[in-house]
């Protein structure tokens, strides 16, 4: 048996967990393995569950006797905007076999396809985090902080009565909250343990956040052809769970119990109750949030509207169509090819147009996206363009098209409730 380590590779830029999430989607290809060859292991690029990852696949290997390597840096950071597929092929069909620490929900990431995954080895998710030592005042006092295109930013934006500070990575996220820049943050809980671990004295109270995107498990992920290795993986999670070794090594990152909780100097040595964490409704009334510069961290004030319903506005077959163009080219790298949510959720069906009850509107939601959309380049897009996405949007979740065209006037104006409309 080869023990597990280190294995350089070439030199890799810095890279967000929470951006990386599902975007291993089911085409990316995987060299093909025998289960009993040398396993070349990655991890994430500047995941904060790192350490825990690595830990974890030393140990499995170890109990599944297969020898691994680490590959250093063999995934590749990509653009702000996550890794692509096509970086990803260039590294993974050559350094990696495995993936340790892939985040999967069963909402927010569309990683099924061809690929296979082990069973899950950490319960993981977004929590709601302040810092009782911190003293913030002025705007601080009612902002929260979240991770720019990340599952935090949707689930910030889904609480009201507050401004939003959007930071670029979850470690300044964490930050936010620790400086008193912000009251409270929404951030995903190895970030919280991982910013503990380099800040030994910092104390926060952590407390769950309710919402469809908070929910993630870390996993093994494999390529198509990696199904007896799959197996030997699963073979010996069962085992380290049955032996108590799993627990162990996961315990420091596990999430709090239901209620909220204190972590310190000694995380998780004390589990002190105190108020239920915050709700967060499906979506908000009049949310005003400040954006952050990716580089300034400066940012202006944008507005989604849930104001009543009217009739939805008109749009036609053909700028659905190009609106569907448009789509696959600037939005579908996150929320996915068919609308089914990668890394940002999705865009059709019940989560986002329910059948009734809906809280967003369709002025909201065109008002967040021709501001902050492609989350690579917010704005970038000619007005009318992002009025044919809506189309397209308006198409994929039931509305009739019609003889008249939609226009970003039109959209912005909107208060019609998105619902499902019915099937075309």
């Amino acid at each position: 048996m080869t023990a597990l380590h280190d294995k350089p590779s070439k030199p890799s830029r810095h890279f967000t967990h929470a951006l990386a999430a599902g975007l291993l989607a089911s085409g990316v290809s995987f060299i093909p393995l025998q289960a009993s060859a040398e396993v070349h292991v990655c991890t994430f690029p500047g995941s904060p569950s790192t350490a825990l990852d690595q830990a974890v696949a030393r140990e499995v290997f170890k109990t599944a006797n297969v020898p691994a390597t680490f590959v250093t840096h063999g995934i590749d950071e990509g653009d702000d905007d996550g890794v692509s597929l096509k970086e990803l092929g260039r590294t993974l069909g050559h350094d990696c076999d495995v993936v340790a620490g892939f985040p999967r929900s069963s909402v927010a990431d569309a990683s099924g396809g061809k690929m296979l995954f082990s069973r899950a080895y950490l319960r993981s998710g977004y929590v709601s985090v302040e810092a009782p030592d911190a003293k913030p005042d002025g705007a601080a006092k009612t902002t929260v902080a979240a991770m720019y295109a990340s599952p935090a930013q949707l689930i910030a934006v889904q609480q009201t009565g507050v401004s939003f500070d959007l930071e670029n990575t979850s470690e300044q996220t964490v930050n936010a909250v620790a400086s008193g820049h912000a009251q409270r943050a929404i951030v995903w809980y190895p970030a919280v343990v991982a910013f503990g671990l380099a800040h030994p004295q910092q104390r926060f109270t952590v407390a769950p956040t309710t919402s469809p995107y908070a929910d993630w498990h870390l996993v093994f992920a494999f390529g198509p052809n990696g199904k007896a290795l799959q197996k030997r993986v699963d073979a010996a999670l069962a085992t380290m769970s049955a032996n108590g070794k799993l627990a162990d090594l996961t315990r420091s990152w596990a999430l709090p119990d239901a209620q909220a909780t204190l972590i310190g100097p000694d995380v998780h040595a004390t589990r002190n109750a105190y108020r239920d964490g915050p709700e967060t409704p499906s979506l908000v009334h009049d949310i005003v949030m400040r954006t952050a510069d990716n580089n300034t961290g400066h940012g202006g004030f944008i507005k989604v509207s849930t104001d009543a319903a009217t009739d939805a506005p008109s749009f036609d077959r053909l700028q659905a169509d190009h609106g569907k163009t448009l789509y696959a080219s600037s939005c579908a790298k996150c929320h996915g090819g068919a609308l089914q949510g990668v890394t940002a959720p999705a865009l059709r069906g019940p989560a986002f147009a329910p059948a009734q009850n809906a809280h967003l509107t369709i002025g909201g939601i065109f008002g967040y996206m021709s501001t902050n959309m492609p989350a690579d380049r917010p704005g970038k897009l000619k007005d009318q363009d992002y009025a044919d996405i809506m189309a397209f949007l308006l198409y994929s979740n039931g509305y009739q098209p019609g003889s008249g065209k939609l226009t970003a006037d039109g959209a912005r104006s909107s208060a019609t409730k998105l619902t499902a409309g019915p099937a075309h």
